[in-house]
């Protein structure tokens, strides 16, 4: 029989003395997997949406987002607008949050106008009338690297006159 390599040592190799501790540290690093999983499971990691609603006399405003989102993730926001009065000239305004960061897949129905307000998204919807609402669906896909909590406020205005808003706040985890 050929004696072993002189790299390898019989009894530490072979008999694996000096390894007790070995399986436990691989099902301590198992657990630790499988404890992830679990609470992606319980949706700690997030993707479900809620809603986010502000009222006036004028008008409803309601936000349907993910409040904590994975890295790469594709998700679709949406806005419902009511008119309580009508509102000639309706105008979403989405704070820089929205932006930053994501891939903007689109937006659904498309807008009269969509522009840029001091760093902000502009949406220009046009006339709603009273006791109608107006929906607005936004796809975005996370950047992996958007690690962390960013603001998403979101403004409705009936051209000047600003009726309700929003604050929304999103927590990316990589």
């Amino acid at each position: 029989m050929p004696s072993a390599p002189d790299t390898l040592t019989l009894s530490r190799h072979r008999d694996r003395r000096g390894h007790r501790r070995d399986p436990w540290v691989r099902r301590g690093g198992l657990a630790l997997l499988g404890l992830v999983v679990l609470l992606a499971l319980l949706n700690f990691f997030g993707q479900r949406p809620a809603t986010s609603t502000a009222s006036t006399a004028s008008a409803r405003l309601q936000v349907y987002s993910p409040s904590t989102v994975r890295g790469g993730l594709l998700y679709t926001v949406r806005f419902r607008i009511d008119a309580l009065k009508e509102i000639k000239k309706a105008v979403l305004v989405l704070a820089p949050g929205w932006a930053d960061q994501y891939t903007f897949n689109g937006v659904s129905p498309q807008p009269v106008s969509e522009g840029s307000a001091d760093g902000k998204m502009s949406f220009t919807l046009g006339h709603i009338p009273q006791g109608k609402h107006y929906t607005l669906f936004l796809s975005l896909q996370v950047n992996p690297t958007n690690v962390g909590h960013h603001g998403q406020t979101v403004w409705l205005y009936d051209g000047q006159t600003k009726l309700a808003a929003v604050q929304h706040e999103i927590t990316i985890w990589p």
